[in-house]
């Protein structure tokens, strides 16, 4: 328990080499009232029910939509909300995992109230190198900016691939608390993330939270990597990391780092299958694609699900989703074969 509270007390610390950035930043206040004002939560009704008014939790919550605003209003304001019981469902690509489902009233309301408010924050606390879950970024944006810089030949003849083991539910929560505490001193608002946070073990996956909060828990560690490391070329998708250089015992060294600060930190463990290799022996399996220095190819389980998806039924709208992904690498030869 000891090293826990160390490790707690060590996160982003102003002795950190190049912490000034993050450091620098005021911790914010007065924002709870911001959280459940009418009109906050009415535009949250109004985001969280894009593409799902067909769903019944939002049918459901329509019978009743304004007493349920004043309802939740009433629940925020006087710290009476408690999160709701979680369904859960498994789903299997791209990999199997379990998905925690909330009620759409008051819970999923309540989770863009919270990030119409946040956000801001979030996005300006985070790196550049970052690009799971957030506007403007993405994968196609992460294809880009590796694309970019496998133009640095020399710079970039290896590269160190990790992911974390079991991130989401390995996420300790008093950390994340201590993070977030960092940055927010309104009280009232801590309340309500903390509830939401103990509300289940690590992140559960299916949270509108859980992908912001899973990018701040990285951020300290995106920022020590490039401000204390001078790491030029790191590009991180949720907890899958890839790391170019012109070094390779340098990327040995820096993965020996990496691992002893998710370690001592983030109570966060490397996943055995990390790789260093030349880039020229083979590609970067990174954001659904393989990167060469020469060219971009789909990954290999996408172009099965496509040529099954072919194979079963022509689907116009499947059909334009692969389209999606092709048109971004070289996947014009892939495009005639399956679809001629």
């Amino acid at each position: 328990m000891a090293k826990n509270k160390n490790s707690i007390k060590g996160v982003g610390t102003s002795n950190e080499e190049g912490d000034h950035k993050t450091k620098a930043m005021k911790r914010l206040n007065n924002l709870y009232q911001q959280v459940y004002s009418i009109e906050n939560l009415k535009l949250a009704d109004e985001i969280a029910r894009k593409g799902k008014k067909g769903q019944y939790g939002v049918i459901a919550h329509d019978k009743n939509r304004d007493a349920n605003i004043e309802q939740l209003h009433k629940m925020l304001k006087e710290k009476k909300y408690t999160t709701s019981e979680y369904s859960t469902f498994m789903v299997y690509e791209p990999k199997e995992r379990v998905v925690f489902r909330l009620p759409y009233f008051p819970d999923r309301i309540t989770h863009h109230a919270i990030m119409n408010v946040l956000e801001p924050m979030f996005v300006k606390v985070f790196t550049a190198d970052t690009y799971s879950c957030i506007k403007g970024k993405g994968i196609h944006a992460a294809l880009r900016s590796v694309k970019k810089s496998l133009q640095d030949i020399e710079g970039t003849k290896y590269c160190l691939k990790l992911d974390i083991k079991k991130f989401y539910p390995n996420v300790n929560h008093e950390i994340l608390k201590h993070l977030l505490r960092r940055k927010i001193k309104d009280n009232d608002l801590l309340w309500l993330l903390d509830e939401i946070i103990d509300s289940a073990a690590g992140l559960p996956i299916g949270n509108y939270l859980s992908q912001y909060f899973a990018n701040f828990y990285f951020t300290y560690f995106d920022h020590w990597i490039k401000e204390q490391k001078k790491v030029k070329y790191y590009f991180r998708y949720a907890d899958d990391l890839v790391i170019l250089s012109n070094n390779k015992p340098y990327l040995h060294e820096l993965l020996s780092d990496i691992r002893n600060y998710l370690q001592e930190n983030l109570t966060l463990t490397i996943k055995c299958n990390y790789q260093v290799f030349p880039v020229d022996a083979r590609s970067i399996d990174f954001v659904g694609y393989r990167f060469y220095h020469t060219h971009i190819l789909l990954r290999k389980s996408i172009k099965q699900n496509f040529a099954r998806m072919i194979a079963r039924r022509k689907n116009k709208k499947s059909i334009a989703s692969y389209n999606g992904w092709v048109k971004h690498c070289n996947g014009i030869n892939l495009l005639k074969k399956l679809l001629t």
